[in-house]
């Protein structure tokens, strides 16, 4: 399980929010295993990224957005838009 996550639950579904440096392994190892909802603070582009377990493999989404709270809602609604709730 991933060290230093915390989770926007303000809306559904809850959010993992996954600490600056968490290499992406271990976000894979922790997807694995929790099926949670994640966003993933930005490398070099800038960008959040969002992962989650489709059931039988991570699927990542690219390009959430510049902040934190941005990319949360964007998960949220690509989420929507594609079934997954």
């Amino acid at each position: 399980m991933l060290e230093g996550l915390t989770y926007d639950d303000d809306d559904f579904p809850p959010v993992g929010v996954v600490a600056p440096g968490t290499s992406w392994n271990d976000v894979v190892d922790h997807i694995k295993i929790a099926h949670d909802f994640l966003v993933i603070p930005p490398d070099d582009d800038g960008n959040w990224a969002g992962a989650y377990w489709t059931g039988t493999e991570m699927t990542v989404m690219q390009d959430l957005g510049t902040d934190q709270d941005e990319a949360v809602e964007n998960l949220r609604e690509e989420l929507r838009c594609r079934g997954e709730l």
